[in-house]
């Protein structure tokens, strides 16, 4: 039985990803920096708690020398243009999994950002050039390429995913899709938004999170694989969906507060790496 390491495994995407891996026949080691009550039952899973800054050079050992690492961990998030993932977060991550690879890991799936990608507008492909413009993207971006570099001639298998936008139940309080259901959920007669006429590329958690497994588990893939729907889509479709699976009829106070200026109005991700990968036996 392969084991799988999910680092970062009691957050938002790494509790969907857990979900995916419960349901296969796989040793499941999740990793978590602090204790805490966990909602998946498995007895193929098991806990370790440990901080990645504070990470000693054992700490393959320390994940049961597993196969695969799904590597979700990332601190200070949602505020992508902190200083502080390019000044901090970026060492840290960066010392923990060259540990990982000077240890023999076989295969290190990390997931990036589709900020990699900066402002241009219309469908990202994987081959585009990567021009961040938040310190998130940027450390992001950095990585990869570091990784790149560190891994080269040590025979691991690494992947990036460069995640668009996931959203589902159990996403942070400040997201999107918390604020419109506890709005919902109070009984607002209105909801604020922006004008909402920005296009993205939206996946629910756990299509997201089966994604991965997948990329993960397949016995070849892409170096670089976007994770995405594929579809463009308004951000007010998307919330009007909402609103219609809710059965509400809360008002969309349209325009309420400004467009985020460190992302495009319209871009996408081109979804052919990552169909060819879930299409593979």
């Amino acid at each position: 039985m392969p084991t799988v390491a999910v680092t970062g495994a009691s957050g938002f995407l790494g509790h969907h990803v857990l979900h995916a891996l419960a349901a296969m026949p796989i040793s499941v080691v999740a990793h978590a920096r602090t204790a805490r009550p966990e909602q998946v039952d498995s007895d193929r899973l098991s806990w370790i708690y440990f901080d990645l800054a504070d990470a000693s050079a054992d700490v393959f050992s320390r994940l049961q020398c597993p196969d695969i690492v799904i590597h979700l961990a990332w601190q200070g998030l949602p505020n992508y243009t902190a200083p502080r993932h390019f000044v901090e977060e970026l060492p840290r991550q960066f010392a923990f999994l060259s540990r990982l690879a000077e240890s023999g890991l076989a295969k290190l799936v990390v997931t990036g950002t589709c900020l990699e990608y900066g402002l241009r507008s219309g469908e990202r492909s994987e081959t585009d050039p990567t021009e961040p413009t938040t310190f998130y993207g940027l450390a992001k971006d950095a990585l990869r390429r570091s990784l790149t570099l560190r891994c080269n001639g040590t025979g691991l298998d690494l992947r990036w995913l460069r995640l668009f936008y996931q959203y589902g139940p159990g996403q942070a309080a400040t997201s999107l899709y918390s604020q419109f259901h506890a709005a919902v959920a109070r009984g607002d007669g209105q909801f604020d938004m922006s004008r909402g006429e920005q296009i993205r590329d939206f996946m629910p958690a756990d299509q997201v999170a089966a994604a991965i497994v997948a990329v993960a588990l397949a016995p070849s893939a892409p170096p670089i694989v976007n994770v995405c729907s594929g579809t463009p889509r308004s951000v007010r479709g998307l919330v009007e969906e909402w609103r219609t699976l809710a059965n509400s009829d809360i008002a969309l106070n349209l325009g309420r507060y400004p467009y985020p200026t460190y992302e495009p109005f319209a871009f996408w991700g081109d979804r052919s790496r990552l169909a060819s990968v879930l299409q593979s036996p």
